[in-house]
């Protein structure tokens, strides 16, 4: 199980989950878990904007079948059909409160040179945290970033990124 991938999230997920607390279980209704290809040590939030929480995958067992590692960063609540996505992000940042899923992005070279101009520039191409803004002499806002994993670009940009999987920061940083 690697701690990291460079996958911001599947692009190709389909369906709702439902978590079984007990058996650290998630059930997927119209879910494709293999096809998608989902794997150890992936990372899945449940719910908009994370609203349930996080797990590690520890298995893939069918196309609806998934085992967590474990409950720990899930809220609780009961999740029946809920609506999901999956990331390769570190996994270390799921117990840092420092992080939330929605400011931790895999940039790649190509990403990190259009972003250079923005107030989004970041200092290195890889898994990149924003954590805070603030508002510089000039009166503009400025996003404090902190790269927690740094990847060196190779002819696919970071890590062999395809931008299929990467359509949830390019708002921030587009291709």
């Amino acid at each position: 199980m690697a701690l990291w991938g460079n996958k911001d999230s599947f692009s190709n997920l389909t369906g709702t989950v439902t978590v079984d607390y007990a058996n650290k279980i998630i059930t997927g209704s119209g879910t494709t878990f293999v096809t998608a290809g989902i794997s150890t040590g992936d990372v899945i939030s449940i719910g908009v904007g994370n609203t349930f929480g996080e797990a590690v995958i520890a298995g893939v067992t069918s196309a609806t079948q998934i085992s967590i590692a474990s409950t720990q960063f899930l809220s609780g609540s009961a999740i029946s059909g809920i609506a999901y996505t999956v990331s390769q992000k570190p996994i270390y940042t799921l117990h840092d409160t420092n992080y939330s899923s929605t400011e931790i992005y895999g940039v790649d070279a190509a990403e990190a040179g259009l972003a250079a101009t923005t107030n989004y520039a970041v200092t290195h191409a890889g898994w990149v945290a924003f954590q805070d803004t603030y508002t510089d002499s000039n009166g503009r806002t400025r996003y404090k970033h902190e790269v927690l994993v740094a990847a060196s670009a190779d002819k696919n940009g970071f890590g062999g990124i395809s931008t299929a999987f990467d359509a949830e920061d390019d708002a921030k940083f587009p291709e």
